[in-house]
């Protein structure tokens, strides 16, 4: 198993030798290959995933089938449609590879079996669920106020790296621009 996903779990709470093999235990391990569709909207979410390696997306498709990205999950990210996942309601997006990826899961039985055993964990995911939430409510505002150069200069602050993994026009997606905008962008502002 990842070390990496007990990293990621030290960032906010310490885990006893015991705790983490507990954890370990529980987890699953899943490889998909690029395009893989992990969750369609309508459908449950049964898993909440840790990018071990790779990168996914999640996206909303609107009434003429446009593809709205909404965030990416590189590694050491955990990802899903969180209301599907913890209240059994059908998703409203769509959890798709952008790369052949290595994920890390646990079905909400094994997490709430988790929470029970190791209430830290409980902490754990209420602390990633506000850093979530948080980040939500910062992707709205600068949406809403910010201009596509600082959207993307905001974008590249927050995915390092990112740029130069994945499709420009999931980019652009991300950003609220066309692809061809977005190029014209960077090649005019040498971004």
């Amino acid at each position: 198993m990842s070390q990496l996903i007990l990293r990621n779990f030290a960032l906010h709470v310490v885990l006893a030798p015991d705790e983490e093999e507990q954890v370990l235990a529980l987890m699953q391990r899943k490889n998909v290959t690029k395009r893989t569709v992990l969750v369609r909207p309508g459908e449950t979410e049964r898993h909440i995933y840790f990018v071990d390696q790779g990168c996914l997306r999640m996206y909303h498709t609107d009434m003429d089938s446009n593809e709205h990205n909404l965030c990416f999950y590189p590694e050491n990210w955990w990802a899903c449609d969180i209301v599907s996942f913890f209240k059994a309601k059908p998703a409203t997006h769509t959890i798709q590879a952008l790369e052949d990826s290595e994920l890390l899961y646990f079905t909400l039985p094994d997490l709430e079996n988790l929470f029970t055993r190791i209430p830290k964990l409980e902490r754990f995911f209420r602390i990633l669920t506000q850093n979530g939430f948080d980040m939500f409510q910062r992707r709205v505002t600068s949406n809403l106020s910010l201009t596509a150069e600082q959207r993307y200069l905001e974008f590249r602050r927050h995915y390092p790296g990112l740029e130069q993994r994945i499709n420009q026009k999931h980019i652009a997606s991300y950003l609220g621009i066309t692809a061809v905008f977005l190029s014209m962008m960077r090649k005019e502002k040498n971004l």
